[in-house]
C-alpha cells in the first residue's frame, strides 16, 4: 500500500518541515480538545447539580476556567504534533510580546478581565446590571473576549470585559435578591395630604408582587412642591424576578396609583398658568 501522501511534505522552511500527516494529527488533536472539553464540562455540571455540592454560579466559574485550560493544552499538543521545538521558548516569547505590543492588547486585556469578573464574582450569570450608558440587561454569559448581554427587548448585546471591569457598573442583584423602586406622582394644590396617602399605599398592596415584610413595607413620601402639583414619591421593595424589568414595573404601579387617586376623587393635576392683566389706570379713557 503506497503512504507516501501521508509523509508529503507541504510546508519546508530552513531547519522546519511539515508533513501532510502532521497538519492532519494537528488538526485532530484540535477538534478532540473542544469535543472532550464539552464532554467533561457537561459531565461536571451533572454531577455536581445531582450532588448539590457547589452553587450553580460556582459550577459557571469552573467551567469557563476548566475549558480555558483544557483549550490551551490542547493547542501545545497540536503544536507538538506539528513538530514546533518549544525548547526555543525564548524566540516563541519574543514573538508573542511582538504580537502582543501591536495588536492584541486589547484581546489579552479583555481575557484578564474576563477571568477577573470570574474569580471575583462581580457579575455573574442571571444578574441584571445597568452601565453608565443606561444601557440594562440581564447578563447571559462570560465569554474569553466579550460578556452577552439580553436586554427586555430580548435584544444580545455583547460588552468588551475591560469595559465592564474599568468602567462603572451598576449590578441591581449582585448580592441582595430584593430592591427598592421609587416611583414619582403628583396631585393637585389643596388635595388631603392624608388622603393621598392612603389612596397610595393601597395601589401599591394591590400589586401582587409587593413585599410588605417589616422594614419593607410600602411608604409614600412628599418631595416637594411643583408649578401645578404636589409631588410625591411612592417607595416599594419587590422580588429579583421584577428587577429585571423596570419599566413594566413602573407602569403597574402608575396604573394601580392612577386607579386609586380617581377612586377617591383626587385630582391628578394639569399643567397651568395663571395670567395677571394690568389696566394703566393714568390714560386718559
Amino acid at each position: 500500500m503506497n503512504t507516501e501522501w501521508w509523509h508529503y511534505k507541504i510546508l519546508n522552511i530552513g531547519e522546519f518541515s511539515l508533513e501532510l500527516s502532521q497538519l492532519i494529527l494537528a488538526v485532530c488533536i484540535v477538534i478532540f480538545t473542544f469535543i472532550f472539553s464539552a464532554v467533561l464540562r457537561k459531565i461536571l455540571v451533572r454531577v455536581a447539580k445531582s450532588e448539590a455540592v457547589i452553587s450553580t454560579v460556582q459550577i459557571y466559574i469552573i467551567n469557563r476556567i476548566l475549558h480555558y485550560i483544557i483549550i490551551v493544552v490542547g493547542f501545545v499538543i497540536a503544536l507538538s504534533a506539528l513538530g514546533i521545538n518549544f525548547s526555543k521558548l525564548a524566540l516563541i516569547a519574543s514573538a508573542l510580546g511582538i504580537g502582543i505590543g501591536l495588536g492584541l492588547q486589547g484581546i489579552v486585556n479583555n481575557f484578564v478581565s474576563g477571568l477577573a469578573i470570574l474569580l471575583e464574582k462581580s457579575l455573574k450569570v442571571g444578574d441584571f446590571i445597568e452601565l453608565a450608558s443606561g444601557l440594562t440587561g440581564e447578563v447571559i454569559e462570560v465569554n474569553m473576549r466579550a460578556t452577552l448581554i439580553r436586554t427586555n427587548d430580548n435584544v444580545d448585546i455583547l460588552i468588551p470585559n475591560a469595559e465592564l471591569t474599568n468602567g462603572l457598573v451598576t449590578n441591581w442583584t449582585l448580592e441582595e435578591n430584593t430592591r427598592r423602586f421609587r416611583i414619582p406622582f403628583g396631585v393637585a394644590y389643596g388635595s388631603d395630604k392624608n388622603l393621598v396617602k392612603q389612596a397610595v399605599l393601597e395601589a401599591a398592596n394591590s400589586v401582587p408582587y409587593t413585599l410588605n415584610e417589616k422594614g419593607r413595607e410600602p411608604i409614600v413620601w412628599m418631595t416637594g412642591f411643583g408649578d401645578s402639583s404636589l409631588n410625591f414619591t411612592l417607595g416599594v421593595w419587590v422580588g429579583h424576578e421584577q428587577v429585571k424589568r423596570p419599566t413594566a414595573l413602573t407602569s403597574d404601579y402608575l396604573w394601580a396609583i392612577d386607579d386609586a387617586l380617581r377612586r377617591h376623587k383626587i385630582e391628578i393635576p394639569f399643567p397651568q398658568r395663571d395670567l395677571h392683566i394690568r389696566t394703566d389706570l393714568t390714560k386718559g379713557n
